[in-house]
């Protein structure tokens, strides 16, 4: 069944929306509020879900904690990504990019070799290699601050099903309308106030200040983190 979108129709296909990330955490705040009972949990993507992340459960009072989930580079290309892969080998690759990159199975497991390294290395600087937070039951809050392709998501949305939890609710500032249609078989909510419809889409060009968070930053937010228990 596939999820409930939750749009701002006035902003379809709008940029600069949002002044940074900070801003649209406390916009999607009041989109999530509904939803957010005792039983909510959010998990944020890092490193640009963070701050987003954080906004919300700040002021609506959610436990909060990470997930995990890095993208695969193409080789030569750092920016972009042939799929991804989470804390616990979910792996999720689009098959047409492998095959017009030429990627043998071989090279597939060198890439995705190194990114699990540094998630391991992510999940000891940002969480301290503390346990999971238990999901079952739950209604699950998934933040990021925005899906491009949407393979982090994803992948994210199949590693939580597994926990059963009660709903997935996916919220993301922005993203195109081809990859929510992908993640609604995945949730059963998407929040989303910035929908794109164009062909060629960036997450930064939603946001007037937009920059890649470095280690230390994400570190800098995660020191007032409510961490899930």
């Amino acid at each position: 069944m596939a999820a409930e979108i939750i749009e701002k129709p006035a902003w379809r296909n709008g940029e600069g929306i949002y002044a940074d990330r900070a801003e649209a955490g406390k916009i999607l705040s009041s989109h999530v509020r509904p939803y957010a009972g005792k039983d909510a949990l959010m998990l944020a993507v890092p490193s640009g879900g963070v701050p987003v992340g954080l906004g919300i459960a700040k002021r609506l009072g959610i436990p909060f904690d990470l997930l995990i989930i890095r993208k695969i580079p193409i080789p030569g290309n750092t920016e972009a990504g042939f799929g991804a892969v989470s804390i616990e080998g979910d792996m999720i690759l689009d098959d047409h990019l492998v095959s017009e990159l030429g990627l043998t199975k071989q090279k597939i497991e060198i890439l995705a070799g190194e990114v699990k390294k540094d998630l391991a290395e992510r999940n000891r600087i940002f969480r301290s290699d503390r346990p999971f937070p238990a999901i079952a039951g739950k209604t699950l809050i998934l933040v990021d601050d925005g899906l491009a392709s949407g393979f982090t998501m994803t992948a994210a949305a199949r590693l939580a099903r597994r926990r059963n939890p009660a709903r997935i609710i996916v919220a993301v500032p922005t993203a195109p309308l081809r990859t929510i249609e992908k993640i609604a078989e995945l949730a059963d909510i998407i929040i989303c106030p910035n929908i794109r419809e164009s062909l060629y889409f960036a997450v930064a060009s939603a946001y007037r200040e937009w920059h890649d968070l470095s280690r230390s930053e994400v570190l800098a937010y995660l020191k007032s983190v409510p961490w899930a228990e």
